[in-house]
């Protein structure tokens, strides 16, 4: 699409959706002052500007007065269980989100102007946590892709190509090392960094996750050596070649370096690689502003077309069933998606936005992600969809220190046997609490 379509396209958006929040706000009484939005938004580091926002939407407009509360998903879930939920959720979607989807307890979003923006390979991404049938219970707002960080500086000083096969990722590899320098930098003290990078791009490289996770569910306690998937059948073969990459690749101070430590090491050159989101650019930024960087979906396949980034969905949009102020609830969710603000939003977390009115990202930091992000290539990771009583970043951080693979994904197929858990089946108005 040109430039000048497009903006007419967000022009013509942004009108409507001005129409829409009139509309919906004449519903709210005004004889007694405006009336209060309870609003919940879960990323800390996006208050500042969440907060502009919710203060030039009180502005615009004396119907409703919009409050938000940063106290967390804990605290959410408090108020659902005393009745008094907030009126507008922004918040991660996980397993701790889905129970409220799963009860039917969320407001059907399917009747809203943005709901009809949202990409439709969304849905699934949704779905991988429960449904409500007959509900579109949650719209999302921020998509964020992560894969490997690459120092651009590094990789032209020894003349090297971004790989997209598991052969020419051991060739870069060997390249690095035989050159002196570590070929991935990694802080495996922290146990989230071995879960949400090494394990989950290991992973997700190599199969379909979103297809296996359906037939696990579909095992629920049957899940072992004998059942149609499992963990110590199909992470078997990426898990190993993690660990190749981890007890192999990396520097030799890895099994004892911290995310924070590792930012700065990476920043000045202490490895070529990087296992990180896009959150980590901001911490390396601190110490080499001008460092160039770039990002590109592990290989672990020698099938280009396998290359997928992993995504989670850092915030959706969800109003509770017994949410006290839903007029406003509504009217405040369309002035979040009009979509200069969605636009500006996910512009300054880094993130991609998931709507068909929303542009590819400018940082070129990310650009090595994006086709992979329109083309539908992407996955969540099982360290997401795993439940919390399973505990992956734990096992993960066990696996790139070498623990034995067979026995730890075992003790994971044992772990889900256990609980019985399953992909949740479709939820019906009866099954609300």
């Amino acid at each position: 699409m040109s430039e000048h379509p497009r903006r007419a396209v967000r022009a013509m958006a942004g009108a409507m959706g001005l129409a829409l929040t009139a509309g919906l706000l004449a519903g709210c009484s005004a004889d007694s002052g405006p009336e209060t939005v309870h609003f919940t938004f879960s990323k800390r580091e996006a208050i500042g500007f969440m907060t502009q926002v919710v203060d030039d939407f009180n502005a615009s407009q004396d119907e409703v007065e919009v409050e938000m509360d940063t106290s967390g998903i804990d605290a959410i879930a408090a108020s659902f269980v005393r009745g008094n939920p907030p009126d507008l959720m922004l918040a991660n979607y996980n397993h701790e989100v889905s129970r409220f989807v799963q009860r039917c307890a969320l407001a059907d979003l399917s009747g809203t102007a943005a709901a009809a923006t949202i990409r439709p390979d969304m849905q699934p991404l949704l779905d991988q946590f429960g449904v409500c049938a007959g509900r579109t219970t949650a719209l999302p707002y921020s998509v964020m892709a992560a894969s490997v960080i690459y120092n651009k500086e590094i990789f032209a000083e020894h003349d090297l190509e971004v790989p997209e096969t598991w052969s020419e990722l051991i060739e870069v590899a060997d390249t690095l090392q035989e050159a002196g320098v570590a070929p991935f930098y990694a802080t495996f003290a922290d146990a989230w960094t071995a879960n949400q990078g090494w394990f989950d791009y290991a992973v997700g490289g190599s199969l379909d996750v979103l297809a296996f996770y359906d037939a696990l569910a579909a095992e629920g306690t049957g899940v072992g050596p004998d059942s149609a998937v499992s963990f110590q059948k199909d992470f078997l073969e990426p898990v190993e070649k993690m660990q190749l990459l981890a007890r192999a690749y990396t520097q030799s101070d890895a099994d004892s370096r911290t995310y924070d430590f590792g930012n700065v090491s990476f920043a000045r050159g202490g490895g070529a690689m990087y296992l990180q989101g896009p959150w980590a650019f901001g911490e390396i930024a601190k110490t080499a502003p001008d460092l160039e960087l770039g990002s590109f979906p592990l290989p672990m396949t020698e099938d280009p077309d396998d290359l997928r980034v992993r995504v989670n969905l850092d915030l959706v949009t969800m109003i509770p069933e017994e949410a006290t102020n839903k007029d406003g609830a509504f009217a405040f969710l369309e002035h979040l998606f009009q979509p200069e603000i969605i636009q500006a939003y996910n512009d300054s977390q880094l993130g991609y936005v998931p709507t068909t009115t929303g542009e590819d990202p400018s940082d070129p930091r990310i650009a090595g992600m994006t086709d992979y992000y329109n083309a539908g290539a992407v996955y969540q990771g099982p360290g997401t969809l795993n439940p919390r009583a399973i505990p992956t970043e734990n096992y993960a951080q066990s696996l790139a220190l070498g623990s034995d693979p067979g026995a730890v994904l075992r003790t994971m197929d044992a772990d889900w046997a256990r609980l019985a858990f399953r992909q949740p089946a479709v939820s019906t108005e009866e099954t609300t609490e």
